[in-house]
C-alpha cells in the first residue's frame, strides 16, 4: 500500500503564502494526497469530500471480506468517518473481527445495509443543511434510508415521511407541510412501481426534489425500470437518479442542503 501525508490542501497553501515551499514542491505534495492504492485492489480517494463537498464510500457489494478490511483499515488509518454501503451480515462480522484495533464507532443500520466506522466517537459537524426524505411505500424504506445515512454523514439534519404514496395520496399533505415549515432544503422521494410521488411533490413543494427510483415491482416495468421511466418523463421540474442509488441520491440532496446552509451564513 502506498502512503499519502496527513498534509491537507490548505496547509501546502499555507506553506506557499510563507514562502515555506516553491509552487512545484507545492505541485508534488498535492499530487501525493490525490489517493492511496491498497494491494492493487482499490484505489482511496482520501481528498474527495475536501474537494467536491461529497465523501467517499465504499461499496461493499462484489468485494471479498478480506479486500474489504483492508480497505476499511486504511481509510481508517487516516481518521475521520467511513461509509461502508450495501455490506452484507458477513461483511459485518469480518470488519468487527479483522479490523486491528476495532474501531469505537460501528453504527450497523441493518435495513439501509451501511456501516459507519470511525476512530473518533464523535459525529458529523452540523453544517445548518436540512433535507426530507419521502417513500411512497414501506418497501421503499431501506434505500430511503441509505439516502438518509449519506446526508447525516454530510452533516445533515433529515426528517422523514414513510408510506405516503400515490395510492393514498391524502396520506402525504399533512406532513407534507409541516416538512416544508421546518425549511428543507432539498427533498428525495423514494418510490417503486409507477414512480409517480416524487412527480406529484415536486409539484407542490418550493425547493428541489430528488426522484430517487426503488426496484419494488413485478411483471411489465418491473424491479424499478416503470418507476425510473416515470420519473424521467416527469412534468414537474425533478432530478432523478439511478434505480436504488440511495447514496447518490442522499448526497445529491445534501449537497445542496450545505450549499443552501453556508449561503444563509455568508448572508
Amino acid at each position: 500500500m502506498s502512503t499519502t501525508p496527513t498534509t491537507s490542501i490548505a496547509s501546502i497553501l499555507t506553506q506557499i503564502k510563507k514562502n515555506e515551499i516553491t509552487i512545484d514542491e507545492a505541485k508534488a505534495q498535492i499530487r501525493l494526497l490525490r489517493f492511496k492504492e491498497i494491494s492493487r485492489v482499490a484505489r482511496i480517494d482520501d481528498h474527495r469530500s475536501e474537494r467536491t463537498g461529497v465523501p467517499e464510500a465504499i461499496l461493499a457489494e462484489g468485494k471479498s471480506s478480506d479486500d474489504l478490511v483492508r480497505i476499511v483499515q486504511a481509510c481508517l488509518a487516516g481518521g475521520g468517518r467511513i461509509l461502508i454501503t450495501r455490506v452484507s451480515d458477513a461483511q459485518v462480522g469480518a470488519l468487527r473481527s479483522g479490523i486491528d484495533p476495532c474501531p469505537p464507532v460501528m453504527e450497523l443500520n441493518e435495513r439501509a445495509r451501511t456501516l459507519v466506522c470511525a476512530r473518533d466517537a464523535g459525529t458529523p459537524e452540523k453544517t445548518g443543511g436540512r433535507i426530507g426524505i419521502i417513500t411512497a411505500g414501506t418497501a421503499d424504506i431501506p434505500v430511503a434510508e441509505e439516502a438518509q445515512v449519506a446526508a447525516e454523514e454530510m452533516g445533515c439534519v433529515v426528517d422523514v415521511i414513510y408510506d405516503a404514496g400515490a395510492a393514498g395520496i391524502h396520506r402525504l399533505f399533512p406532513d407534507l407541510g409541516s416538512l416544508i415549515e421546518k425549511g428543507v432544503d432539498a427533498i428525495v422521494v423514494a418510490a417503486g412501481r409507477d414512480g409517480t410521488l416524487p412527480t406529484v411533490v415536486a409539484g407542490l413543494v418550493p425547493v428541489p426534489v430528488i426522484g430517487l427510483p426503488v426496484s419494488v415491482g413485478y411483471g411489465a416495468g418491473g424491479k424499478g425500470e416503470a418507476a425510473l421511466l416515470s420519473m424521467l418523463q416527469s412534468c414537474s421540474v425533478l432530478a432523478v437518479v439511478n434505480i436504488d442509488a440511495g447514496f447518490v441520491a442522499g448526497a445529491f440532496a445534501a449537497r445542496i442542503a450545505n450549499l443552501a446552509a453556508a449561503a444563509r451564513k455568508s448572508a
